[in-house]
């Protein structure tokens, strides 16, 4: 037998998708897929061309994406978890629209996280941990007068406090950070909250990183719950003002 003989893929491996010489399933590879079009599906709600409320029909987006309708339904059902999108009997798949009791609560998780982390992070004592904040913020005041586009400087804010979930040793913290950071860009976006500028927004932060250079968790706990009920309170103000 010839030993260049091409072997035959195993049972459920597409061929066209072996790279390497690490085979890849059919099921991995619609996974992936599926997370693609959710992705896509994410980043066009996130940015507010998908209208809170919008209806997102399966057949027209398999359409638009020259996909089946499968996969883009189990896209659909994975941006439904993170509750971006919400299913309606007779209306299917659409936009979801955040409400003042939703803000709350996200601010309520936002606070237990947060807090819990950067008490974590003070206690780590690691100067080198608030040099990385530093530098976010610096990034942040860098934006200021570049005429960057309002999400950059939304992204560039959620950095900072996903850095503090990160730095705090403790990895479940920085997960469940992840799980709900659409939510609060999907709520800023729905509230159309418009801050003073890069500059503006850096500056609020920092009598927390204060606080974190002073070795003070307790005081940084406090800087940063006041920060985040000074961020909800404006929330609720721009949602009512919306809503009128």
């Amino acid at each position: 037998m010839n030993d260049k003989k091409k072997q035959a893929l195993p049972s459920g491996v597409a061929a066209s998708s072996v790279k390497g010489g690490t085979p890849v399933t059919k099921a991995e590879a619609g996974d992936h897929l599926v997370e693609k079009i959710a992705r896509e599906l994410s980043a066009a709600i996130l940015s507010g061309a998908l209208k809170p409320g919008e209806r997102l029909a399966e057949s027209a987006i398999a359409r638009r994406m020259s996909l089946s309708r499968a996969p883009v339904r189990e896209a659909l059902r994975l941006l439904e978890r993170s509750r971006l999108v919400d299913y309606r009997a007779n209306r299917g798949f659409i936009v979801h629209q955040m409400d003042l009791a939703e803000i709350a609560a996200l601010y309520d998780l936002r606070i237990v996280i947060e807090t819990a982390a950067i008490r974590r992070l003070v206690a780590r004592e690691d100067p080198d941990l608030a040099d990385q904040l530093r530098h976010q913020l610096d990034l942040l005041y860098g934006l200021s007068g570049t005429g960057v586009a309002r999400s950059r400087s939304v992204d560039a804010d959620l950095e900072f406090h996903r850095l503090i979930c990160r730095l705090s040793g403790n990895p479940r913290l920085a997960e469940v950070f992840e799980q709900i950071a659409n939510e609060v860009k999907l709520c800023i976006n729905q509230t159309g909250r418009v801050e003073d500028g890069p500059r503006r927004i850096a500056a609020s932060h920092e009598h927390i990183l204060t606080r974190v250079i002073a070795a003070d968790p307790e005081g940084a706990a406090a800087a940063l719950t006041d920060h985040l009920r000074e961020a909800e309170a404006m929330m609720r103000q721009l949602f009512a003002r919306a809503a009128e």
